[in-house]
Formats: structure tokens, C-alpha cells, sequence
């Protein structure tokens, strides 16, 4: 049976400012979604299509209520070659399989990889995108007269000012109305949406892609799905965490990964690109008021409305009123706090985070950025894990015995090794050898291999070993893995000490 607290809690407990939030990110798609289809190579309905498809579908089948989900640059710049030497239809059929392989991934469970995203590299994400949001601004802010920035100015005043007289409707709202207005009475020499490119006339409708259904068209298409299809993921799993931080509420990942494949199904079917989360517009439409599934929805039949019926009207926005949004959304992204946490944070923690933000600002790769961050992270934890195990000898009678404490396993096999080395080199040799792991545990096979080598050379020396506190899952990978013949050698569970 449906869930009608779930329903009422996601669509009808938060109308008026949900309504509202979604008209404020309806009028900031509009310049993105053009942006991004002159991006692709595709006429701007391609992108605002999208838009439209997306926002609206993924209202009902996401899995975080009040996020956005719009065509992207991260999945434009993917498709440029394809466009340019096959055309506009094999987009749409690999944006189509882009939705079949999101679809696959939410049932294989990949959204649980997010578990290796760690919060150095969530911080670098948020932070190189608050730069790139603003970078995107500056084209609007070169070689512009004193009006475009009297109207910047103006925004970001009306923007933050306005909240502390009244919330009752959305600043951002407020700023593109008045300037919009001033714009036309004034006939202020400004860029305006219009300038972007040429906003379509009427509806989209439903369309099946023009390409002959071939192992050449999948071979052809399939990796540039596969690619938009983890880039796409990646951007929607990271916004929806961020999203989740802000509001201090949960969300369903798994189904926003397959939700994403529906929308982005859907979107290629009107003769849009493919898209997914934007954390641009998800921070205006929450810092907007919006929270629940109605504002996702708000935006896209918005963003239909305005296209369809006020298109001429839309077109005479001018730029500066969306340039000023978007610095506000740059700001209120940013992690001012990591500045600080600079000098206090370990410094593999930092070094993780500015590193996620020079290779995303680097290469406009969020995929790339975040794939770097988490390597690092790898890199440092495994480092951290390693030096933290230690073998100390001690001597008693004719016995050594070798204390090991810590993980053993690729990266600290080398050391485990190391310590016990060939017992006739030690200034009191022992007959007989006791290593005592009872208070370490072995991982994997390099672990059992190095196990094996020491034993083995202390027996090469003619030493008696003797292997002891194996707990249960070291034993077991041990008589599964180990190729050194334990006649003699008592390798099994023992009492710990």
C-alpha cells in the first residue's frame, strides 16, 4: 500500500515556499540549460527539454526530496565528440542507455561506493564546485558597461538584505523580478536570456531516436553512456549527501540511482540530453525554502510554462539578476570553515581536500576530482594502518618469541618480514621460535604469503616454529592459502594469553 504519510510529508507539508523555490530555480535553469546544450554542440531546446523531463520525473522517482535535477555541463562535455561526428540522434539513443546502465547500478547496489567517499573528499567536491559556479559568472562580468555590475550589486544586496525584513517570499524571486523590471523600463544596455541562444516555441513531444538499431549503433554508444551514466551517478550520490548536510534529513540513494536512469529515459524520449543532480540549483532551491518532491516539480513544470507561454517575457531577463543568484550560490557553497580546519585537521586530510580542488577546477572533472581524492585517501589510510603495526622479540630460555601487534597485510608485509628476520642473525639465537600473533590479524594472501616465508626460513636455520593466537578468520584464510608444509609447525587457534 502507498506510504500517505511519506507522500503528505514529501509533497504537501511544506506548499507555499516549495511553489515558490521552484519558480526561483524554473528562471536560474534557463541560462544553464542553454549554456550547457552550446556545450554540447546541440540547439538549446535539447538542454531545456531536458530540464524539463528531469526535473519533473525525477520529483516522483528520486530518492532525495528538494534536490534538483537538471541537463549538466558534467554530462554535456561527455558527449561532445559524439555529437560532432555522429549527430544529435545517437545522443538521444545513448542517453537512453545512460538511463538502462543508471537502472543496472542501483540494482547491483553501487551507490553503496559512496562508503569510500570520505569527508575530506565530499569538502574539496563542495568547495571546487563553489569555484567553478563563480568562474562561470565571469564571462557575464568581462567587457560588460558600469550596468551589469550596478545590477550584480544590486541583486546580491536585494538577495541578503531582504531575508532580514521578510521571508514570506524567496530574495532571489524578488531580485529577478525588480531587476527584470528595471531592465525593460530602462532599456539598460544588459546582456539578457534571449542573448544565450533562442529559446524554443511550444511543447516538447515524444520522439524515438533515428538510429538504426545495430551492434555498431551500441558499439558506438556505449561508452560514452557508461561514461555519462558514473559521472551522472557520481554528481547526483555527492549532491544528495550534500542536500542531506544542509536540511539534517536522510535519503533513499539506491533509489535516486534508479530514479536518475527513469528521468534521464524519459528526457532522451522529448529530444533532451542527458542530466542529473545540480548542486547549483539544489542550493538555491533549498536556501530558497524549498524541501520537499513539489519544488523539484515546481521547477520543471515551471521552467515548461515559461518556455511555452512566456517565452518573450523570459527572454528580456536580464543576465546580471542570474549572475547575482549564482554568486549567492557560490558563497553559500563554499566550505568556509575548511580555511580554518586548514591548520587544525591532519594534514592528510587537507592535503586530500585541495587536492580534490585543484584537479576538479584543473580539468571541470568532478569524476576526475573525486577519483583522485579518494586514491589519496586510500593511499594515506593504508600508510596510517601500516605503521601502526610493530613485532617485538622476547627472549625465554632456549625460546624467542615474537610478539606481533597490528594488521598485516599488502603494505605491511615487508615490515612484518623485516622484523622477523633469520633468527641466527639475532645476538641470542633460540632452537625453538614462538610467533605470537594472537593480537594481530592477517587480511589476505600477501599476509599469508609473508607468513609462509618466515616460517619457512627459520626452518631453512634449523628452528622448531611455532605459530600461535591465530584468531578465527586468520586461521581459516591460512590453512585456505598457506603453501608451507606445517609438519611440525603448529599453525591453528591457541588460547590468547
Amino acid at each position: 500500500m502507498p506510504d500517505f504519510g511519506a507522500i503528505k510529508r514529501d509533497w504537501f507539508s511544506n506548499i507555499r515556499a516549495d511553489i515558490l523555490a521552484g519558480l526561483v530555480v524554473a528562471l536560474a535553469l534557463i541560462p544553464e540549460a542553454i549554456g550547457f546544450s552550446i556545450i554540447a554542440g546541440v540547439d538549446p531546446r535539447v538542454g531545456l527539454y531536458a530540464s524539463v523531463a528531469i526535473a519533473m520525473i525525477i520529483a516522483f522517482t528520486g530518492g532525495r526530496p528538494g534536490m534538483i535535477s537538471a541537463a549538466t555541463a558534467a554530462v554535456a562535455v561527455v558527449v561532445v565528440p559524439l555529437v560532432r561526428d555522429y549527430g544529435v540522434e545517437y545522443l538521444f539513443a545513448a542517453t537512453i542507455l545512460m538511463g538502462v546502465f543508471q537502472g543496472i547500478a542501483a540494482l547491483l547496489r553501487l551507490d553503496l561506493l559512496m562508503q569510500f567517499v570520505s569527508r575530506s573528499v565530499i569538502t574539496g567536491f563542495v568547495n571546487a564546485l563553489a569555484i567553478l559556479i563563480f568562474m562561470a559568472q565571469i564571462p557575464q562580468l568581462t567587457g560588460v558597461g558600469w550596468q551589469a555590475y550596478a545590477m550584480v550589486a544590486a541583486g546580491l544586496a536585494m538577495i541578503y538584505l531582504i531575508p532580514r525584513l521578510t521571508t514570506a517570499v524567496p530574495s532571489p524571486l524578488v531580485a529577478i523580478v525588480v531587476l527584470t523590471g528595471l531592465s525593460i523600463w530602462l532599456g539598460a544596455p544588459v546582456n539578457t536570456v534571449a542573448d544565450m541562444g533562442d529559446l524554443p516555441e511550444g511543447l516538447p513531444y515524444f520522439v524515438l531516436p533515428d538510429v538504426p538499431l545495430t551492434w555498431e549503433t551500441l558499439r558506438i554508444i556505449a561508452p560514452y553512456s557508461a561514461t555519462m551514466a558514473a559521472v551522472g551517478l557520481l554528481e547526483s550520490l555527492l549532491t544528495a549527501q550534500i542536500v542531506d548536510d544542509m536540511t539534517h534529513t536522510g535519503s533513499d540513494k539506491r533509489r535516486e540511482s534508479a530514479g536518475q536512469g527513469v528521468a534521464n529515459v524519459a528526457a532522451a524520449m522529448v529530444g533532451g540530453m542527458g542530466g542529473c543532480a545540480m548542486i547549483g540549483q539544489s542550493v538555491i532551491n533549498v536556501t530558497s525554502g524549498g524541501r520537499g518532491r513539489l519544488s523539484t516539480f515546481t521547477a520543471g513544470l515551471s521552467l515548461l510554462i515559461l518556455l511555452a507561454v512566456l517565452g518573450d517575457l523570459v527572454g528580456q531577463v536580464p543576465m546580471p539578476a542570474l549572475v547575482a543568484i549564482m554568486i549567492m550560490v557560490s558563497i553559500g557553497t563554499f566550505s568556509w570553515n575548511s580555511i580554518p580546519n586548514l591548520s587544525k585537521h591532519p594534514w592528510q586530510s587537507s592535503v586530500v581536500m585541495l587536492t580534490t580542488v585543484a584537479v576538479v577546477v584543473a580539468t571541470h572533472n568532478l569524476a576526475l576530482g573525486v577519483l583522485a581524492g579518494v586514491i589519496l585517501s586510500g593511499v594515506f589510510f593504508t600508510h596510517k594502518v601500516m605503521t601502526m603495526f610493530e613485532v617485538v622479540r622476547e627472549r625465554s630460555g632456549e625460546t624467542a618469541i615474537y610478539r606481533a601487534k597490528g594488521q598485516i597485510f599488502y603494505a605491511s608485509v615487508e615490515r612484518f618480514e623485516a622484523a622477523l628476520g633469520p633468527e641466527g642473525a639475532q645476538p641470542d639465537p633460540a632452537d625453538h621460535v614462538i610467533i605470537d600473533v594472537s593480537k594481530a590479524h592477517f587480511w589476505d594472501i600477501s599476509a599469508v604469503g609473508a607468513l609462509d616465508k618466515v616460517v619457512e626460513r627459520m626452518r631453512r636455520s634449523g628452528r622448531s616454529v611455532q605459530v600461535r593466537g591465530l584468531n578465527r578468520a586468520s586461521s581459516d584464510l591460512v590453512d585456505k592459502f598457506a603453501l608451507t608444509d606445517k609438519t611440525g609447525v603448529e599453525i591453528g587457534l591457541a588460547p590468547h594469553p
